[in-house]
């Protein structure tokens, strides 16, 4: 039973930091869509879904049972990893008619917060060793 408290103890803290950094980046853009972004045909709306789901994301990795959690920190870290890919796209190219500039508000926060995220995710997701050798 010990084994078993502290296996679960040790997926707490990523769990937690997964969660946190998924509900930032749903800050950020429900922030930055009622700062006007929700003007800007599309893209307002997809920083309002990217908000909401994020969100949803973020409470679903902190309630999501042992058993389902990979899979919901999979999800959520393809989700801000593409969320950071429209980011990288809307600097460079431009994403639907709209270019970004790296010194508009929050692009900086929004990089870091979403590529820890990715990693946090990521690592979230593995498996624990030994489990598929069963």
């Amino acid at each position: 039973m010990a084994t078993r408290d502290r296996r679960a103890g040790h997926r707490l803290v990523p769990r937690v930091l997964a969660a946190g950094l998924t509900a930032a980046m749903a800050a950020i853009h429900l922030h930055l869509w009622a700062d006007g972004y929700r003007s800007l045909a599309t893209i307002g709306t997809m920083f309002l879904i990217n908000g909401i789901v994020g969100c949803v994301l973020a409470a679903a990795l902190l309630v999501a049972p042992a058993r389902l959690l990979g899979a919901v920190a999979l999800g959520t870290a393809l989700f801000t990893a593409g969320t950071l890919g429209a980011l990288v796209l809307s600097l460079t190219t431009g994403l639907f008619g709209f270019q970004e500039s790296i010194d508009a508000p929050l692009v900086r926060p929004t990089i870091v917060v979403e590529a820890v995220g990715v990693v946090v995710l990521t690592a979230l997701a593995r498996p624990a060793r030994g489990r598929w050798r069963r």
